[in-house]
C-alpha cells in the first residue's frame, strides 16, 4: 500500500477507514478517519513509503506522549503498515483560529482568554522538557463546546521538517498568535495565515494599539513584551509560557469556562465602532463569548496544513466573533428562550431620568436646610449669638477597614551591614504611581538568594498613621521570585532600621510573573508595611534580579 493508493474507503491497519482527504504536506496526506475498533473519528497522518521524515514522526509521537494536558489532542498511534507509516491523532468538531480571523479580529477579552490558554497548556508542557514546535493560527481550535483545543504536538512540527522547537520559539510564536488576534495582522514581513503583514514605523513593528483602535493597554504591553525587540519603556520580556499565563491571568481572569455571550446592544455598539474593547478586559464579569455555534465537521478542501489554510476548517457561514442581533421572534410570534428581552422605548427612560433627577433635587434640599438649622443652633449655644470657635478635635484612631491605603511616603530597605543602604531609591516612587508600566528594580546579584550576601532587599511604605492593614497586592516581574510582607515589632512611631526590627506576617515563595497576594492571617494595624524579597528570579544575562512594577495596600 502506497500513499497515493490511501483513498476514501480503503481499511488501514485493519482498523481506520479512511472518510476524507483533510489536506496535504510535502507529500504527507492528512486523512479524516473512523476507528471500526472503537466507533469514533480521528485524523490520520500518512507518509508513504520510504518517506525521510518517518523516524522523525515517530520520534515525534513518543514526545507528544508526554503532554497529558487536556488542552493538547492525543496521539492515539503510531506504526507501519505495508511500508506506509501513519499516526492516529485525536478529533475535535470546531474552527480554527485562523478561519475565525478571516472574519476579523477578536475582541481583547477573547484574544486574551485564548492566548492564556494556551499559554497554560505549554506550561505543562514545557516542564517536561519539550516543546510543541508549530503553533500558529492553524494549530488553535475553539471546539463545538467552546474549549481550546491544540493540534499537532511534536507530529506538526515533524510533517513540516521544521524541528523540534524550542519552549522560547514555542512563547515567541504564541506572541504572535496574540497579536494576530488583537489586529487581524500578522507580525510578520509577508502575508501569513490569511492575513497582511502588521506595519512596521523605523524598522520597529507598531504596537496592537497603534495598529486598532481599542486594544487593551495591558494587552498591548504584554504584546510588546512578547514581540518587541526591546520591548518599550524598558520593559523585561517575557520569555517563559508561566510568565505569559500569569501576565493574561492578571488581565482576563483565571477561569477556564469559556467566555459568555455579550449583551446584544454591546456587539451592535462595537460592531459601529463605539465601544472600545478595554472596557471588556476585567476578570469580571467572564470575558465575552467566542461564537459557540456547533460545527460538527471539516471541509476538505480547507485544513491548515498547507500555509496559510487551516488545520480544522467550519462551514463557511460561521462567524465566530461578531454576530449580527438574533431575528426578534422563532417564526410563530413567541420570543426565542436565548433572545434578550426588548429594551424600554426612549420614552420610558426620559421619564425614568426625570424622576431620579427629581429624587435627588428633594435630597439636596434636605440636606441644604439641614445644615442651616445646625448652623442656628451652633451659632447661640453662647448666649451672644456668635458661632463656637472651639478647635478640632484629633484622634488617633487607626483607619477604618475598607478601600485602599494611601501611601504618603515610601523608602527602599537595604539596611547595613549587609547592604549598602541604596537600592535603586530614585526609582521607588514608581511602584506607586498607579502605572503598571514604571517599575522599581533591584540591583543584579550572581545568585537567586542575592548573591548569598544578605537575607533580602525591599520597600517599606509609609501610610501616615495607624492603618488596619488585611492584605497587600504587589505587581512581579519575573518568574521565581519569593516576597514577604513584614510590620514593625512595636509601634513607636517610626520604621525600624533593622531587620530585626521588623516580623513577618505573610509570604508566597517562587512566584511567577504576576500579582501576588500577601494577606495577613488577621488585619494588621500599622503605619509601616515592608515588601521584603528574598529570592530573585534569573535575568537573561545570567543574572538575578526583583522588579516590582506596583504595589496596593487593602484595608
Amino acid at each position: 500500500m502506497s500513499n497515493q493508493t490511501v483513498s476514501p474507503g480503503a481499511l488501514l491497519a485493519g482498523r481506520y477507514r479512511i472518510a476524507e482527504l483533510l489536506a496535504e504536506i510535502d507529500g504527507a496526506r492528512v486523512w479524516r478517519a473512523v476507528d471500526e475498533v472503537l466507533s469514533r473519528a480521528v485524523v490520520v497522518d500518512v507518509l508513504p513509503v520510504g518517506d525521510p521524515r518517518t523516524n522523525l514522526l515517530f520520534d515525534a509521537a513518543r514526545r507528544a506522549a508526554a503532554a497529558n494536558d487536556p488542552r493538547f489532542l492525543r496521539v492515539l498511534d503510531c506504526d507501519m503498515h505495508d511500508g506506509v507509516t501513519y499516526c492516529v491523532r485525536e478529533w475535535a468538531g470546531g474552527r480554527s483560529l485562523e478561519r475565525m480571523l478571516s472574519s476579523g479580529p477578536l475582541t481583547g477579552q477573547q484574544a486574551g482568554w485564548l492566548a492564556r490558554e494556551v499559554s497554560e497548556a505549554l506550561e505543562n508542557l514545557h516542564r517536561t522538557g519539550y516543546a510543541h514546535g508549530a503553533i500558529s493560527p492553524a494549530t488553535v481550535v475553539v471546539t463545538d463546546a467552546g474549549a481550546i483545543k491544540v493540534i499537532g504536538v511534536s507530529t506538526e512540527a515533524a510533517l513540516r521538517s521544521s524541528g523540534a522547537g524550542s519552549p522560547e520559539e514555542d512563547v515567541h510564536s504564541l506572541g504572535e498568535l496574540l497579536y494576530a488576534s488583537l489586529t487581524g495582522r500578522w507580525p510578520g514581513p509577508a502575508p501569513a495565515w490569511g492575513l497582511q503583514p502588521a506595519p512596521v514605523e523605523h524598522g520597529r513593528l507598531l504596537s496592537p494599539r497603534q495598529v486598532r483602535a481599542g486594544v487593551p493597554r495591558s494587552l498591548d504591553d504584554i504584546s510588546d513584551r512578547l514581540l518587541g525587540d526591546p520591548p518599550r519603556h524598558h520593559a523585561p520580556p517575557i520569555t517563559s509560557a508561566a510568565g505569559l499565563s500569569a501576565a493574561l491571568s492578571g488581565v482576563v481572569g483565571s477561569s477556564h469556562e469559556p467566555p459568555n455571550q455579550m449583551d446584544e446592544t454591546v456587539q451592535v455598539a462595537r460592531q459601529n465602532g463605539s465601544i472600545d474593547d478595554a472596557t471588556q478586559v476585567v476578570p469580571q464579569p467572564p470575558p465575552p463569548a467566542l461564537d459557540p455555534t456547533p460545527q460538527p465537521s471539516y471541509d476538505a478542501e480547507q485544513n491548515g496544513y498547507g500555509a496559510p489554510q487551516p488545520a480544522y476548517n467550519p462551514a463557511a457561514e460561521t462567524r465566530p466573533v461578531r454576530r449580527q442581533p438574533p431575528p426578534p421572534s422563532n417564526g410563530n410570534g413567541r420570543r426565542r428562550h436565548d433572545e434578550p428581552k426588548p429594551k424600554g422605548s426612549w420614552g420610558g427612560r426620559i421619564l425614568i431620568l426625570l424622576a431620579i433627577l427629581a429624587l435627588l433635587s428633594v435630597v439636596a434640599m434636605a440636606q441644604f436646610l439641614l445644615k442651616g438649622a445646625m448652623n442656628n443652633d451652633q451659632g447661640s449655644g453662647d448666649g451672644g449669638g456668635t458661632k463656637s470657635s472651639a478647635p478640632p478635635q484629633t484622634s488617633t484612631t487607626p483607619s477604618s477597614t475598607g478601600g485602599v491605603a494611601k501611601i504618603v511616603g515610601a523608602k527602599d530597605f537595604d539596611p547595613e551591614p549587609a547592604g549598602n543602604g541604596n537600592e535603586h531609591s530614585e526609582d521607588v516612587k514608581n511602584t506607586y504611581d498607579g502605572k503598571a508600566s514604571t517599575t522599581w528594580t533591584t540591583m543584579s546579584y550572581s545568585r537567586a538568594n542575592l548573591g548569598g550576601q544578605k537575607p533580602g532587599v525591599g520597600i517599606y511604605y509609609d501610610l501616615g498613621s495607624p492603618t488596619s492593614v488585611s492584605k497587600v497586592q504587589v505587581a512581579l516581574q519575573g518568574d521565581g521570585t519569593s516576597v514577604q510582607l513584614l510590620v514593625p515589632k512595636s509601634a513607636d512611631g517610626a520604621a525600624p532600621s533593622t531587620v530585626d526590627g521588623w516580623k513577618p506576617v505573610a509570604d508566597q515563595e517562587d512566584q511567577p510573573e504576576g500579582t501576588v497576594t500577601l494577606t495577613p492571617s488577621a488585619p494588621t494595624e500599622t503605619q509601616y508595611v515592608l515588601v521584603w524579597l528574598t529570592k530573585l528570579p534569573k535575568e537573561d544575562g545570567g543574572k538575578y534580579r526583583g522588579t516590582i512594577s506596583e504595589v496596593t495596600i487593602q484595608k
